[in-house]
């Protein structure tokens, strides 16, 4: 009997060392993940704040590009609607080569598709 209670309170100590062991390895992980998560969140922020930065950038990037592009479309239709005018010009003071020109170039446009 005796041997049984010293086999009883063996156990007993030994899943009470256990248990304190397992109690202690799980604060000290925890210790450590509170400790490499202080550490992360500088690196975190400084990381966000550089994509925040490089987000700005692109966007006033794209900003620059969508007004050049904007002035440029304009610049374009100017230049169209001056080309237009002198093309009327050029038709009103020359009707009949206008018509042999545009008969011309009717021409060589079909024979270039035919030719496909």
């Amino acid at each position: 009997m005796e041997t049984s209670e010293n086999f009883k309170a063996g156990a007993d100590e030994f899943a009470h060392n256990g248990m304190a062991k397992i109690d202690k390895a799980s604060s000290s992980a925890h210790a450590s993940i509170d400790k490499m998560s202080k550490a992360a969140r500088p690196v975190v922020d400084q990381l966000a704040s550089g994509a925040h930065q490089a987000v700005d950038k692109i966007a006033g990037a794209a900003n620059t590009a969508a007004d050049s592009l904007e002035a440029k479309r304009a610049q374009l239709m100017e230049v169209q609607k001056r080309l237009t005018e002198e093309f009327r010009g050029y038709v009103r003071q020359y009707p009949l080569a206008s018509v042999g020109v545009a008969i011309g170039a009717g021409f060589l446009i079909s024979r270039f598709f035919k030719s496909r």
